[in-house]
């Protein structure tokens, strides 16, 4: 198929959004019907949403495809902004990038052609969606969302405008795993019935919880967004907002996003489940940060099972893992070690096959979907970054809703679930992680949350409990940052 050019894509931009632009939460948006007429050797105009961590990845990537150009920084610490950003740009380029503090100002900009967002979990769904909304394409770094709410209302404005969202869940675009996958699912392995996502990443404590200086350089009105405008309580500004529940989700959501999405891919789920439960810890230091650093997730499938493992203390491998997935299978097993290889065994432990060859570019495939303009040639669409990524929060909804619970009570509880072997294996081997690291657990409880039953399609809460757990699909907002409804994206 032809690619279109940009006055093509511009003009079917112009149709897709100039019905629905009204019903924005930006104060200015900029119909596509407004920007200038433009030559089919144009290039795409790119700005880039956050530099301080992810956004170096996304100047790279984009920087090495031809057929774009990186027009426009956008970041609250004005100072990073300039110098991991704009500076940094214009030495590679030889041009200057505009800068903006305020994302609501960059999207006036009717020029520009893709967004691509890596700021603080936070701002990802509101960046993307007033993004998509402004009539641009939104590349949109992992997880998509920071609750099950937001990225469903991503998925809803992608459609609703007609725009290709890459969720940045980079795997997908790995040769080597779309190959293991496609080689497990042709039935390989026999049924697989369990996966084992793995995020085994030492985490240091990040300081003593107090009040700290925002830094000079940063708006920290723009920076907190949809988040509570509150005291910085962590020494670190950067960073370390991921183990506090008003900005990150912990490392369920941060490294172990690429893990749980992974493990949903080859198990072949593409909803939320019938129910899950999580149970853990913040254990062997105490400081500013809120998350579990030990965490173990369960989600039910029925006939199949995810099971997710999160340790932050120091750890052996699981079979040659420890940031990965292994799929177990009625002929044998699969371990995925990295973002981009995979080995199958038999149940005696020969191997089966291997699977390799590198990353493919992600942003390059968002490039050609953009090109095509047909969502369905994403690696990383949308739908599978919010359906990934909302299993991470389900299961932190969980463990924010459980109590404090002796070694016991939750050997007790597990006994009781549908997935006993599993759980009770699992829990095993936290208890012994846990001893190899000095946490005495006769001392240090363990909070364990509620079973959760789930109407995975509709994506709520059923049953006990729901009534606690369905307000926790969303969050309160900011005026002036909220995330819009479904009638409003």
């Amino acid at each position: 198929m032809a690619r279109k050019t940009r006055r093509e894509f511009l003009e079917d931009s112009m149709l897709a959004t100039a019905a629905a632009v009204a019903s924005s939460q930006l104060p200015t948006l900029v119909q596509a019907a407004d920007k200038k007429p433009a030559g089919p050797n144009d290039k795409l105009r790119v700005a880039i949403v956050g530099v301080n961590g992810r956004g170096a990845a996304h100047i790279s990537g984009f920087s090495k495809i031809p057929e774009c150009e990186i027009v426009a920084i956008c970041d609250a610490d004005e100072e990073v902004g300039h110098k991991k950003g704009v500076d940094k740009i214009e030495k590679m380029t030889k041009k200057k990038p505009a800068f903006h503090q305020d994302i609501r100002k960059l999207l006036e900009d009717k020029d520009i052609d893709i967004v691509s967002i890596a700021t603080p979990n936070h701002w990802h769904a509101l960046g993307a969606i007033w993004a998509i909304q402004a009539g641009k394409q939104v590349y949109v770094e992992k997880p998509v969302s920071h609750n099950v709410s937001e990225g469903r209302r991503i998925v809803e404005a992608a459609r609703k405008h007609n725009k290709i969202c890459q969720a940045g869940t980079q795997s997908r675009s790995s040769k080597g795993l779309q190959e293991a996958v496609a080689w497990m699912q042709a039935g390989n392995l026999g049924k697989v019935s369990l996966a084992r996502g793995l995020c085994y990443k030492p985490r240091n404590s990040i300081g003593p919880r107090g009040t700290y200086a925002v830094p000079a350089s940063v708006n920290y009105d723009l920076w907190s967004g949809p988040a509570p405008l509150n005291p910085v309580t962590r020494k670190r500004f950067h960073y370390d907002w991921h183990w506090q529940w008003d900005y990150g989700n912990g490392d369920l959501g941060n490294q172990g996003i690429h893990q749980m999405d992974i493990a949903r891919w080859g198990l072949g789920v593409n909803d939320l489940g019938i129910g899950v439960l999580s149970y853990g810890g913040r254990f062997g230091y105490e400081d500013a940060g809120e998350t579990a650093n030990t965490q173990i997730n369960i989600h039910d499938y029925g006939d199949k099972t995810l099971v997710f493992e999160v340790r932050g203390l120091k750890t052996n491998d699981l079979k040659g893992a420890k940031i990965g997935v292994l799929f177990y299978g009625e002929k044998g097993y699969m371990v995925v070690p990295s973002y981009s290889s995979a080995t199958a065994f038999d149940l005696d432990g020969k191997v089966l096959a291997k699977f390799g060859g590198g990353e493919s570019s992600h942003f390059k495939n968002f490039v050609d979907a953009i090109h095509s303009g047909k969502y369905s040639d994403l690696n990383g669409e949308i739908l599978d970054g919010h359906l990934s990524s909302a299993l991470c929060h389900l299961g932190n909804i969980s463990y924010k809703l459980g109590e404090q619970a002796s070694v016991a009570d939750v050997q007790s509880h597990l006994a009781q679930t549908r997935v006993k072997a599993e759980a009770l294996e699992t829990f095993d081997r936290f208890t012994r992680h846990l001893a190899d690291n000095n946490v005495d657990l006769q001392k240090h409880h363990i909070t364990y949350g509620p079973m959760l039953a789930l109407d995975g399609k509709a994506e709520t809460f059923t049953g006990p409990g729901s009534d606690k757990a369905n307000p926790m699909l969303t969050r309160d907002y900011r005026k002036g940052f909220v995330v819009p409804s479904s009638a409003n994206v």
